[in-house]
């Protein structure tokens, strides 16, 4: 039974992206892990945290949810 943390700041992730995210990583450990049986999706735990921009430090600096999004403009 797998169960797979995405580490995040929060903000930078919207409702939909959150959903495809579960759904995508879930399917991957299905096709990997559980060698593409079907069954095997409900023994898949995944979780998002979300932490506060002041949690986190990139480089010796807090990043901010709006200097992350900045770095990757919507397509």
């Amino acid at each position: 039974m797998p169960f797979v943390n995405v580490q995040t700041i929060k903000g930078i992730l919207n409702d939909a992206q959150k959903r495809e995210l579960l759904t995508r990583i879930t399917d991957l450990m299905v096709e990997v892990e559980g060698r593409g049986d079907a069954a095997f999706r409900q023994s898949v735990w995944v979780r998002i945290d979300e932490h506060e921009p002041e949690q986190w430090s990139l480089g010796g600096l807090q990043p901010t949810a709006a200097m992350i999004a900045a770095k990757f403009p919507p397509a």
